[in-house]
């Protein structure tokens, strides 16, 4: 397979911009524009868009609104969270063989069924309710079978993605953009004395055991007493949101051959980064377009 940086010198131009809903909704369009072209080339592949978070087109109702106050996200980035499936099914002239749409709750899926089935009787459309982690071991079967390539879209507000699910698309003709809840919620659960009350969760998110995250975010240093007398204290590494991202992507290097070491990062109307999209691929020049795509929003 041979991939060409040119295409994105074809690209739709979107008037998306603004929030950091719309700024990943630009990057992801935009990729997928150069990744139809560029399948074309390939028929004897039969390509398959699956997005594991689908939802019904809008924020799921379990994010908590205290949450979202916190982060400082305003009402109109909580409507636009979702919005990938209509951009993606709506390029003209282009298109995906299988569209495979991802969500556990079922109620939400019939209700973006409801939405798309009539705008694109067309197209070959899928809906899977339950857990993403089960629906992407099923989608790394298909392509071990060497008939499929597939674009997967991961954007779960938190950490639903277990690390053993991620595993599961090794040496398979995947290209990936999954949305790594750096500061939205990993941060949050690297308390500042390193007791790491959600351990479990942090170590089926990274795919490594307690120590080894803690060596990476935490180090021990010798204080002073009152009393003079020395003792050790944990303290928590210094920028620690961008070593999270970082962490990810050398993680995500286990399984696809290139990654985005600078993902594209997104941030609330404060300026605090909450989000890091990373993309992986095993294909040299799809990085690179992915890279130019980051480098140009």
């Amino acid at each position: 397979m041979s991939w060409n940086e040119t295409n994105m010198l074809n690209e739709p131009q979107g008037e998306w911009g603004g929030p950091w809903t719309e700024k990943k909704l630009e990057a992801f369009s935009k990729y997928v524009w150069s990744y139809l072209t560029i399948m074309k080339r390939f028929p004897y592949w039969k390509t398959i868009y699956f997005d594991g978070f689908a939802g019904s087109g809008s924020r799921a109702k379990q994010v908590n609104a205290d949450l979202m106050h916190q982060l400082k996200i305003t009402h109109e980035e909580e409507k636009t969270y979702k919005g990938a499936a209509e951009r993606v099914l709506g390029l003209k002239e282009l298109s995906f063989d299988y569209y495979y749409f991802i969500d556990k709750n079922e109620s939400s899926l019939k209700k973006l069924s409801a939405i798309l089935d009539k705008k694109f009787s067309d197209k070959k459309i899928v809906y899977k309710p339950g857990d993403a982690n089960y629906q992407i071991t099923e989608l790394a079967r298909a392509l071990r079978t060497n008939d499929y390539a597939a674009l997967v879209f991961l954007d779960p507000f938190g950490m639903q993605i277990d690390w053993k699910s991620i595993e599961e698309l090794k040496d398979t003709r995947s290209d990936v953009w999954i949305l790594v809840p750096t500061g939205v919620i990993v941060n949050r659960l690297l308390d500042r004395a390193g007791k790491l009350e959600f351990s479990e969760k942090l170590q089926s998110f990274f795919g490594l055991p307690t120590e080894e995250i803690k060596s990476y975010f935490y180090k021990e240093n010798k204080v002073q007493t009152l009393f003079g007398e020395e003792e050790e204290v944990t303290i928590k590494v210094s920028r620690p949101i961008e070593k999270i991202a970082r962490l990810y992507a050398e993680r995500m290097k286990t399984i696809w051959k290139h990654v985005t070491e600078e993902p594209l990062v997104l941030k609330n109307r404060n300026g605090s980064p909450i989000f890091h999209f990373v993309f992986a691929s095993n294909n040299q020049n799809a990085k690179k377009i992915a890279k130019q795509i980051i480098q140009n929003l």
